[in-house]
C-alpha cells in the first residue's frame, strides 16, 4: 500500500487520476480516531503487545475498518467506494463495475444468479469451468447445456467453444438465459472468435458473461490480447489479484450494454459478498487501477522484458518446449463434421471443411504466462514443478504434461535470470518417469449432438441413496460427489454425472500422480461416492 505523500504527488502530474477509496483510509488513518466499533484490533491495538506481529499486520490493521463515516458501504456505495468503482468502469472501459472481495467466484454466481431468476432456466455453459460456475448454476437451481471447448491439436489443450456448437445450441434452446465461457485458459490461450461469438449472441437476444479471471490486464498493453469487454461481452469478470496487483480475492465485476439487470445483479452481489467486506481488498483494488493509470504501458517493461528473456532462453534449451499458438487448422463457417475422441482430440476433415476460414483453436498467447513441458515427454508436469519447487522457482500451476509461469508487475530480470539458471541445471538431469497424456483443464467431454440440459439444484442425497465403492467399480454408476483436480479447480465430475470409462482412467491418473483433488469423499481417490442403484 502506498503512502499518501506518494499518491498526492502522482496526482500533482496526472491531475485527472484519483484513488477516492484509499484517500479516505488514509485520512481515516490520520485522524487517529478512539474506536468505539469494529473490528475489534481496535486499527491494530490489539496487535502491539508483539512488535513482530505488528510489524506484519500493524500497516495493513490501520486501515481495516468497517462502514463508518466517511468510509462508505460496497452494498450501498455513495461515496468514496461508488467512486472508486466509477474510475474503475472508465478505465477498463465498462459501462459500470462492481468491486469484489471473494474473487472471482462472487461475480460468476452474481451473473449466473442474476440470469437465472427461476428454478429450471437454461443457460449455455462450457463444460470445463472452474467450479465457482457449477457451484453458481446449484444455487440458481438452473439447467446447464454444456458445451464442448475446441481443442487445439499441437498442445491437447481447451479453448471456447466454435461458433458452431454455439450456433446449434441456440437453435434448439433459443430462450436460454445466457452464454457463460472461460477466456483466457489457466494456460493464457486466446481465440479471437470472442467477438464473433458475442455477435451471435446478441442476434438471438442472449447475453454472453466470461469468465476472464487470467486475464485482467488484457487490452492495457499493446502486446497482450484484447479484453472481452472489448469484444462486446455483456458482463466480464476480472480476478485483478491474478495478473495484476491487488491483494488476493480482489476482483472486478464489469458490465456493459442493455441485457443485463444491474438492480438485479447488485441485490444478488449482497446475498453472496459479505456485508463485512475488507477495506484493505478493496483499497488494493482502487490503487491497482491508479497505479495502471498513472504509469500506463511502461507499468508492463520488465516483466514483458523478463518474458522474452524466459521465451529466448528456454527456446536454447532442447529439454523444454514453450506452448504458443499454431495457426494452420481450416475450418468452413458452419463445419458439420467435428468429432472428439478418448483422448480429447478434435479431429477435422480439412478436405470436407474447404478453407472458408483459416483459424487456430487459439491465435493469441497471453505474453506474461510461459507455459512449458518437457519435449522427451519424460517428466510429468508435477515431476518438473517439484524440481522447480525444491530449486526455490514456484510456479503457477502444472498438469500432467505442462507447467504455467505467471508473471506480473512485480516480475524482475533477476527473476527470469534465476528461473532460466534453474532449468538449465534440469535440463541437464535424466530421470525414468514418465509423463502422463492427459489434462486437467481439458475436463470438457461432452455428447455435444445430444445438448442434453442438466438439472443442478442445492439437494442434497441422503446417505440411503449414497455408497462408497471401490474407484475400479465405479463405471456406469452416477456419481454423488464432484472430484475437483486443483489447481485449475474444474471439476471432471459433479453429482449425478455418469462415471465413463474414460472419466475413470482420468481419475486413476490422478491418484497415481498424487493430485490435490476437492470435493472427494476420500482424497486418496481409492473410493468414490456413487448413487445406489
Amino acid at each position: 500500500m502506498v503512502n499518501k505523500k506518494s499518491i498526492d504527488m502522482c496526482n500533482q502530474h496526472t491531475n485527472s487520476i484519483q484513488a477516492p477509496l484509499v484517500s479516505a483510509l488514509l485520512h481515516y488513518k490520520s485522524k487517529k480516531d478512539i474506536s468505539f466499533h469494529v473490528p475489534g484490533h481496535k486499527n491494530g491495538a490489539a496487535y502491539s503487545w508483539t512488535a513482530e506481529i505488528k510489524e506484519i499486520f500493524g500497516p495493513i490493521l490501520e486501515i481495516d475498518v468497517t462502514e463508518i463515516e466517511g468510509t462508505d458501504n460496497l452494498h450501498q456505495p455513495e461515496g468514496a467506494i461508488l467512486e472508486a468503482q466509477r474510475y474503475a468502469a472508465r478505465f477498463f472501459g465498462a459501462d459500470q463495475t462492481f468491486f469484489l472481495v471473494g474473487g472471482s467466484t462472487a461475480g460468476n454466481q452474481a451473473l449466473i444468479l442474476s440470469a437465472c431468476t427461476n428454478p429450471g432456466d437454461i443457460i449455455l455453459v462450457q463444460r470445463n469451468v472452474h467450479k465457482s460456475v457449477i457451484h453458481g448454476l446449484m444455487l440458481a437451481q438452473a439447467k446447464a447445456v454444456f458445451l464442448t471447448p475446441e481443442i487445439d491439436q499441437e498442445s491437447g489443450l481447451a479453448t471456447i467453444p466454435s461458433i458452431t456448437s454455439i450456433q446449434r445450441a441456440l437453435e434448439r434452446y433459443p430462450n436460454s438465459k445466457g452464454l457463460l465461457l472461460t477466456q483466457p485458459n489457466y494456460y493464457g490461450m486466446v481465440s479471437s472468435t470472442l467477438a464473433n461469438i458475442v455477435e451471435l449472441c446478441h442476434s438471438h437476444r442472449i447475453p454472453v458473461f466470461v469468465d476472464e479471471a487470467h486475464g485482467a490486464h488484457f487490452g492495457l498493453h499493446g502486446d497482450f490480447p484484447n479484453s472481452a469487454l472489448s469484444a462486446g461481452v455483456d458482463g466480464v469478470v476480472q480476478s485483478t489479484h491474478k495478473m495484476l496487483s491487488a491483494m488476493t480475492m480482489g476482483s472486478m465485476l464489469h458490465i456493459q450494454g442493455e441485457y443485463i439487470d444491474r438492480m438485479l445483479l447488485a441485490q444478488r452481489l449482497t446475498m453472496i459478498q459479505s456485508s463485512s467486506p475488507s477495506y484493505p481488498i478493496m483499497a488494493s483494488l482502487d490503487i491497482t487501477r491508479f497505479m495502471l493509470e498513472a504509469h500506463g504501458e511502461s507499468i508492463f517493461a520488465e516483466p514483458l522484458i523478463a518474458a522474452q528473456m524466459l521465451r529466448e532462453g528456454i527456446g536454447q534449451l532442447k529439454r523444454f518446449r514453450i506452448l504458443s499458438p499454431n495457426l494452420k487448422i481450416t475450418e468452413p463457417q458452419m463445419a458439420e463434421e467435428r468429432k472428439v475422441d478418448e483422448r480429447q482430440e478434435v479431429k477435422l476433415d480439412a478436405q470436407q471443411a474447404g478453407a472458408q476460414n483459416v483459424y487456430s483453436a487459439y491465435d493469441k498467447q497471453d505474453p506474461l504466462k510461459i507455459v512449458i513441458c518437457d519435449a522427451l515427454g519424460i517428466w510429468s508436469g508435477y515431476e518438473l514443478q517439484n524440481r522447480l519447487c525444491e530449486m526455490g522457482c514456484i510456479p503457477e500451476m502444472c498438469d500432467e504434461r505442462y507447467v504455467v509461469f505467471a508473471l506480473g508487475q512485480g516480475t524482475t530480470t533477476r527473476d527470469a535470470d534465476r528461473l532460466l539458471a534453474a532449468l538449465e541445471q534440469l535440463s541437464m538431469e535424466e530421470t525414468e518417469n514418465k509423463a502422463n497424456d492427459f489434462f486437467t483443464w481439458n475436463n470438457c467431454l461432452v455428447e455435444e449432438e445430444g445438448f442434453e440440459p442438466v438439472q443442478f439444484s442445492l439437494s442434497v442425497m441422503s446417505d440411503e441413496k449414497t455408497e462408497m465403492i471401490p474407484l475400479e467399480q465405479g463405471v456406469g454408476r452416477k456419481s454423488a460427489e464432484m472430484i475437483i483436480p486443483y489447481p485449475p479447480g474444474i471439476p471432471l465430475l459433479y453429482p449425478q454425472e455418469l462415471i465413463t470409462e474414460h472419466i475413470l482412467k482420468r481419475i486413476m491418473q490422478l491418484r497415481e500422480l498424487n493430485a490435490t483433488s476437492l470435493g472427494a469423499c476420500d482424497p486418496s481417490l481409492k473410493m468414490i461416492k456413487v448413487c445406489k442403484l
